[in-house]
């Protein structure tokens, strides 16, 4: 089974945007991907600290899909860009 991070924009969204993290997990899931999601993780931590747990989850997903939005998102360009240069397949929400 294959593993596929989601990565997207979060910070000063309604509920951080969990509701469209979960939705494309369970979508995903039907698909029969194993899901790396962020929005699982808790509140409070700085984004420097999201990012030292989120690169690696996102080194060791096989595929990472990128939900709307994700290009005003420091965090998820920073999921991009190290996708990118760690050659994995980058599937974008359309």
């Amino acid at each position: 089974m294959k593993k596929i991070y989601i990565a997207g924009p979060m910070t000063g969204l309604p509920e951080f945007n969990k509701p469209a993290f979960y939705a494309k997990a369970d979508e995903l899931r039907k698909e029969g991907f194993i899901v790396l999601n962020p929005a699982v993780l808790p509140e409070g931590l700085e984004h420097h600290e999201y990012m030292d747990i989120c690169l690696p989850m996102v080194q060791v997903a096989d595929a990472i899909y990128m939900l709307f939005g994700w290009e005003n998102s420091k965090g998820a360009t920073m999921e991009h860009e190290y996708a990118f240069d760690i050659e994995l397949p980058i599937i974008y929400q359309c």
